[in-house]
Parts: C-alpha cells; sequence; structure tokens
C-alpha cells in the first residue's frame, strides 16, 4: 500500500521502519527534516519537507505526534492530499472529542479517520509488539489493520470513532494505580530489610504479577528512571482522563491523586523520567 507516516519521534520512526520492511511504499515527515531524511536513508524509504507531500495520493497515513492541536493542524494540512477513500491512522494520545471532529471533518472529504491510539512504549515500537486500540468506520478498520499490524502485536477495534481514545484513557487509569502500588511495595522492602529480589521472585509469580512488575521493579530498586515513557507525557494523557471522567460522571479519585504524586516528581526534575519515578518522591 502507498503509505505515509507523520512524527518521526521515538515511536513514529521505529513504526515506520517496519512498515517499509513489510513492503509497504513508504514516505515520511518530521518537523525536524534532517530527521526524516535520515530515516529515508536508513529505511530506502522517500522523506517529504512537508506533510501534505508526505499524504499526496497516500492510501494510509499514519500519525504519531504530540497532542489535539498538532492532530488538528496535521489533519487540516493533508486531507486534501490523502487518495479518494483513503485512511487517516492516528496513534497520537488525543481526547476522544478530537477524534470525533476529524472523523467528521475526513467523512466530509469522503475518507476515513481512525483514532488508533498504542500501548507497549518505545521498546515495543521498537519491537514491533504494540498494542493498538481503535475507534472508527469498520470498512475502513478492516482495511487499515493489515498495515497496522507491520508493527503491532495486537489490534482491536472498540467501536465508533472516539472509542479508541477512550480505551487509552482506560489503559493509562489502569497503569497510574499499578505503578503507584509497585513504588509503595519497593519503599516498603527497603524499610522491611528484606531482598527485593528475592521478593521480585515470589510475589511475581502469583495475583500480583504485571507488566509493570516485571519490567519496572528492577529499575525502581536502583533509582533508575533515565528511560521509558516520559512523566510530561503520562500527565498529559491522564490529563486526558480527568477531563473526560469530569464530563461523563466517571469517578478518578486514585487517578487524580496519583497525577497529583507525578507533579512532585516534576518538581524533582523528573519531567522526561519514565513513569517508574514515582518511586523516586518516597523516601
Amino acid at each position: 500500500m502507498k503509505v505515509a507516516f507523520i512524527g518521526l519521534g521515538v515511536m513514529g520512526y521505529p513504526m515506520a521502519g517496519h512498515l517499509a520492511a513489510a513492503g509497504h511504499e513508504v514516505t515520511v515527515y518530521n518537523r525536524t527534516v534532517e530527521k526524516a531524511e535520515r530515516w529515508a536513508q536508513q529505511h530506502g524509504g522517500k522523506a517529504s519537507p512537508t506533510a501534505a507531500g508526505a499524504a499526496e495520493g497516500a492510501e494510509l497515513v499514519a500519525l504519531c505526534v504530540g497532542n489535539d492541536d498538532d492532530v488538528r493542524a496535521v489533519v487540516t494540512e493533508i486531507l486534501s492530499a490523502v487518495a479518494p477513500g483513503g485512511m487517516i491512522v492516528d496513534h497520537t494520545t488525543t481526547s476522544a472529542k478530537v477524534a470525533r471532529e476529524m472523523a467528521e471533518l475526513a467523512a466530509g472529504q469522503g475518507k476515513f479517520f481512525i483514532d488508533a491510539p498504542v500501548s507497549g512504549g518505545q521498546a515495543g515500537a521498537e519491537k514491533g509488539q504494540l498494542s493498538v486500540m481503535a475507534g472508527g468506520e469498520e470498512a475502513a478498520y478492516a482495511r487499515a489493520e493489515p498495515v497496522i499490524m507491520a508493527y503491532s502485536k495486537a489490534s482491536l477495534r472498540i467501536g465508533e470513532s472516539g472509542a479508541g481514545q477512550l480505551t487509552k484513557m482506560v489503559n493509562q487509569i489502569c497503569i497510574a494505580g499499578v505503578v503507584q502500588g509497585l513504588a509503595e511495595a519497593v519503599n516498603f522492602t527497603k524499610h522491611a530489610g528484606i531482598d527485593p529480589a528475592l521478593v521480585l521472585q515470589a510475589v511475581s509469580k502469583g495475583a500480583a504479577q504485571s507488566w509493570q512488575m516485571e519490567n519496572r521493579w528492577p529499575t525502581m530498586i536502583e533509582g533508575k528512571f533515565d528511560f521509558g515513557f516520559a512523566v510530561d507525557w503520562m500527565r498529559k494523557d491522564l490529563g486526558i482522563a480527568l477531563d473526560e471522567a469530569a464530563s461523563n460522571g466517571a469517578q478518578l479519585e486514585m487517578t487524580k491523586i496519583v497525577d497529583g504524586y507525578y507533579a512532585e516528581v516534576q518538581e524533582l526534575g523528573g519531567r522526561r523520567w519514565d513513569t517508574s519515578s514515582l518511586a523516586a518522591r518516597l523516601k
């Protein structure tokens, strides 16, 4: 398929690479032109100096940008360039509101917008093992899914436009609670004077087991946080979830508390630390 990928950050760069490796004809765009040119040299695709140029005639355009405003700006710029009946697959984590707005805008030009946020972080993107949760028109998603699977281990359409973003909010709510629990568990282990490695070995085989435990417990113990999904981005995501809850009436008491803890981590200088840095605020 003729594909464009817009946004070559720590996620987008490897995701676009998997598309090229899968045999798609890929043109990329990034605000930093040098990064797009480097990607093209590495993966054999093309680089465009503009987003609209990358999207020209594309059957599918994948986005992985920053926030609601970025998505609005990019979609407005590229929509007329996308091939008739083409699809925009947005992997940015945004509000459900902007997903619905962009879907309506695309439909007005006979095209499709699929909100498809991802989970799995930089490591998942590099390994092609992301989990994708999608919202949008069913037939359009069915056409997009084989392309999405180039960098994913699982992809599921949840419902109509906005459903993917709502599901990503659920994902982040769950992670926030689990990571805070792990931070407190690590802190308790240290105060109790028991071997954290043995504790991990014991509890990770039972009901407490989680991806966060398996992958973040050891670095929490060592106080290493200079990697992974940044606190700034997590606060953006939790803010989206809290805003949605304010409108739909859901109670997110724990999420609000943990968001406040992340604000404390930011004050410690940890804006770019991994989300497991909740452990850093506990003495």
